[in-house]
């Protein structure tokens, strides 16, 4: 008898926790619209490159989504430039936005190796693709992933600029 009950409890607390789970991944759930806000620079040890990366996340849902933890990926032209991760917690509202800082560590040696990679191929591009993906993570109903993406017009820079990018 004893056995049963506890079969049957750790039964629904695990139901319970694939219902709450589940509810941050519901089809009709909009996809939240993250856009940067601001990067500042941070002290960073010899081969790195550190920066404090400002997220606006909007939320176009009808619930408020808290998190517990959020990390982040910067990728250049399918290739991971920077990184990062942070255990700030707070709570985005229905339809509401927030502002999260989340420290980024780009490896020098990274950087020098992709720039000499675009030097052998003769030009600079003139357009380099981003994609930043990232997870909220969940607190009670899970984690909630983002991506944002797009391209960054080079021609837009100087003459000067644009030779230290090119051989």
């Amino acid at each position: 008898m004893r056995r049963t009950y506890l079969f049957l409890l750790l039964l629904l607390l695990s139901v319970v926790t694939l219902f709450l789970n589940s509810c941050a991944t519901l089809p009709g759930r909009e996809p939240l619209q993250v856009t940067v806000a601001g990067i500042e620079p941070l002290q960073g040890q010899g081969m790195e490159v550190r920066m404090r990366v400002k997220l606006r996340i909007q939320n176009p849902n009808e619930s408020s989504i808290e998190y517990d933890g959020v990390s982040l990926k910067l990728e250049v032209q399918g290739k991971t430039y920077a990184s990062g991760v942070s255990d700030v917690r707070g709570t985005i509202p229905r339809f509401g936005e927030a502002v999260i800082e989340v420290p980024m560590t780009m490896s020098t040696m990274r950087l020098a190796m992709q720039a000499f990679g675009m030097m052998q191929e003769g030009k600079a591009p003139e357009k380099l693709k981003y994609k930043l993906t990232g997870k909220l993570g969940g607190s009670t109903f899970g984690s909630v992933s983002f991506a944002t993406e797009g391209e960054f017009d080079t021609s837009a820079l100087s003459a000067d600029t644009r030779a230290l990018v090119a051989p």
